[in-house]
């Protein structure tokens, strides 16, 4: 079957489960960035998060729980980035409030094998979400590339968080992108403290931009209201390393 039928037997198999094309966005608590994000996350789209530390991997996993609900997240990311990063813990993921019974890893050996695969899940109208892990520049992921996962993404309703590590921003069709850093606890927080993040909206194609401290409430699945800046903000030091915010084993 070549791509042309590949798709085609896609949409028949979408329109199938007649998937509503305007699907309610995904508040993310922060009063700020929900009006600029016109509601919050929006399903169906492909959402770009590029690291500045270690900590960006948290931050995706947070927007992936927020958006999957009691659906399943899958995971892909290519051997290398296992290799580099760590493997993901089970532990860290139910620390920030999520379920390790409905997350799902899948290893790809490469960067093309790993894109290959993030369109055939993607198209499983059933799934949370799916998060795509790669790092560096990532020569595969072209212009064409993203657009096609985010047509797939924008057909199934499923969205899609493609976590860019060591990575610099190129020409993409992802509705969002987000450059993040990790920030420190704050002093007062029992135990490890809630996860913080220097959160910058670099691109919105149906919006503005912004900056924001966003702190994550793991018992609520959700961003604590802190103040937001739609501004430049000082960036804070991080005393709190990335493992943390997304504990690797």
């Amino acid at each position: 079957m070549n791509k042309h039928e590949k798709l085609a037997d896609l949409r028949h198999f979408l329109r199938r489960y007649g998937l509503p094309h305007n699907r309610p966005a995904v508040p993310l608590g922060l009063a700020e960035a929900d009006a600029v994000l016109d509601g919050g996350i929006k399903r169906g789209a492909l959402h770009e998060v590029f690291a500045e530390d270690w900590g960006a991997g948290g931050f995706a996993a947070c927007l992936a729980i927020r958006a999957m609900g009691r659906k399943p997240l899958f995971w892909i990311r290519t051997d290398y980035a296992a290799l580099e990063y760590g493997a993901l813990s089970a532990t860290g993921f139910l620390e920030l409030g999520g379920d390790p019974k409905n997350l799902l890893l899948l290893r790809a050996p490469n960067v093309e094998e790993a894109l290959s695969a993030a369109a055939d899940i993607l198209a499983c109208p059933h799934l949370g979400a799916v998060m795509l892990e790669l790092e560096g520049h990532a020569h595969a992921l072209d212009l064409a590339a993203s657009r096609r996962l985010g047509l797939i993404a924008e057909e199934s309703g499923v969205p899609l968080f493609l976590l860019r590590e060591g990575a610099d921003s190129r020409p993409s069709a992802a509705t969002t992108r987000w450059q993040v850093k990790s920030l420190g606890s704050r002093a007062e927080d029992d135990d490890w403290g809630a996860p913080r993040f220097l959160a910058q909206l670099t691109r919105h194609r149906l919006g503005g931009s912004g900056e924001w401290i966003m702190e994550w409430n793991p018992q609520d699945g959700i961003f604590r209201q802190e103040t937001a800046y739609p501004g430049a903000v000082a960036a804070t030091s991080s005393h709190r390393p990335a493992e943390a915010s997304f504990r690797r084993a």
